[in-house]
């Protein structure tokens, strides 16, 4: 019949149905979300005073320095008080990066919260990402044309976001690893690869007893094995052919100028490298130098690493200039991560939080105390009561339902304060 209403249950079967248990759950998980980026970064004070910071909450302000014009990037505070009404991108958090609020890439704006800058920050690093534009498709986040489900990866080496299909190797399923390194950064790091073969959590296997294993992923992939362990990157990029297991034994025959034609021989030689690998270790003192002495693959893919594979980079005087060579000197520091950032972040937010209701109680007297308890049993008994009648029914609570509540409470309490009777002694 026209205008009829619908059933309580063909109304639950059109409308989502969000239990309140629900909402609370996500509010609770927006804003540990929330604390964890934002928590370690001030809200309230410009971080240029504290010079490239290790690591922040950064944004671009497409309004201020839209794409054509030189990239540039604010603080949160900035973001607040100086482009609280602007186009901003959210870049999640960077390193080593001083606020360029106000500062000659700026023309027509001045910082309110520190307007004395330098005219600019020669030590910040920039990518697409200040322009909204993400992964090696250069598309923006989220991408109004892309209809593929897919999440983006930062990548802890050149902090640009990648799609997970943009990887050459799928994302582990599990979603258990802590940091991501992109295509291009593998490439330019390649001592990485000697590490990914004993760290990575899609492992890049080594070889060690005439086996290539196979290896997960997509793209090519070449087999390196080093002689001396140098730490030149020129030593990881020996041509050597893609043929499996006799391959890898006709490196080996190379390497110790004996034919490989029998058991014996193939036994010699597994011997010799066994004994050139301890040699190796007992000599160098290098972590890499000894990694590099084994048989690993190299891939043209990003790699997964887990928790705190950090700390088991070689840290030895070599190593150390070729991370300062390579720029990535950062990669031995434990609280450059994005996860000691927010762990930081969820320590300073737990610590300031307060509860309101303690704070506002906490500032009457105890006639007011009282008052206020009284009314919160109230708010609370009543709004129990008006929502079980929605569960008896099986109906879904609206918004309507909810200010209509509101309302109704109001008047109620109105009535009970104009009915009061007042005494003067």
């Amino acid at each position: 019949m026209a205008g009829a209403e619908e059933p309580a249950g063909r109304q639950s079967e059109l409308e989502p149905v969000v239990s309140l248990v629900d909402v609370l759950e996500e509010d609770e998980e927006l804003e540990n979300e929330a604390c964890a980026v934002l928590g370690g970064s001030d809200s309230e004070k410009c971080s240029y005073s504290q010079g490239s910071v290790k690591r922040q909450a950064l944004y671009a302000c497409s309004t201020c320095t839209p794409e054509g014009e030189e990239p540039a990037g604010i603080c949160l505070a900035c973001s607040y008080e100086c482009h609280g009404s602007h186009k901003l991108f959210e870049l999640y958090t960077k390193r080593n990066f001083r606020c360029d609020c106000g500062n000659s890439k700026f023309k027509n704006l001045e910082c309110k919260l520190f307007p004395d800058k330098a005219k600019i920050n020669s030590g910040n690093k920039y990518n697409d990402n200040f322009f909204g534009l993400y992964c090696i498709c250069k598309r923006p986040y989220p991408d109004p044309e892309d209809e593929i489900p897919d999440e983006m990866i930062q990548c802890i080496v050149c902090e640009d976001w990648f799609h997970g299909r943009h990887l050459g190797a799928i994302p582990p399923e599990s979603g258990d690893f802590q940091e991501m390194v992109c295509q291009a950064c593998m490439k330019r790091c390649s001592f990485l690869w000697a590490y990914a073969a004993q760290l990575a959590v899609t492992k890049v296997t080594t070889e060690d007893d005439g086996l290539v294993l196979n290896v997960d992923g997509v793209g090519d992939q070449e087999v390196i094995k080093t002689e001396n362990g140098a730490h030149q990157d020129n030593a990881l990029e020996e041509d050597v052919p893609e043929h499996g297991k006799a391959v890898v034994k006709e490196v080996k025959a190379e390497q110790t100028n004996e034919p490989c034609t029998s058991s014996s021989s193939e036994s010699d030689l597994q011997k010799a490298f066994q004994n050139q690998r301890l040699n190796t270790e007992s000599q160098s003192g290098c972590r890499l130098q000894e990694l590099k002495v084994k048989q690993f693959i190299k891939k043209d893919t990003a790699t997964y690493w887990p928790l705190n594979w950090r700390s088991k980079l070689c840290t030895c005087k070599d190593c150390m200039k070729m991370y300062g060579d390579l720029d990535v000197l950062f990669l031995t520091d434990e609280y450059d991560t994005v996860l000691a950032y927010e762990n930081k972040g969820k320590v300073d937010q737990a610590t300031d939080r307060r509860d309101p209701l303690m704070d506002t109680l906490n500032s009457m007297n105890r006639v007011q105390q009282v008052e206020l308890i009284c009314e919160y049993n109230d708010l609370k008994t009543e709004l129990k009561d008006y929502l079980k009648r929605f569960a008896d029914e099986g109906t879904v609570v609206k918004r309507e339902d909810i200010q209509q509540f509101f309302e109704e409470f109001q008047s109620k309490k109105r009535r009970r304060v104009d009915g009061m009777q007042y005494y003067c002694s």
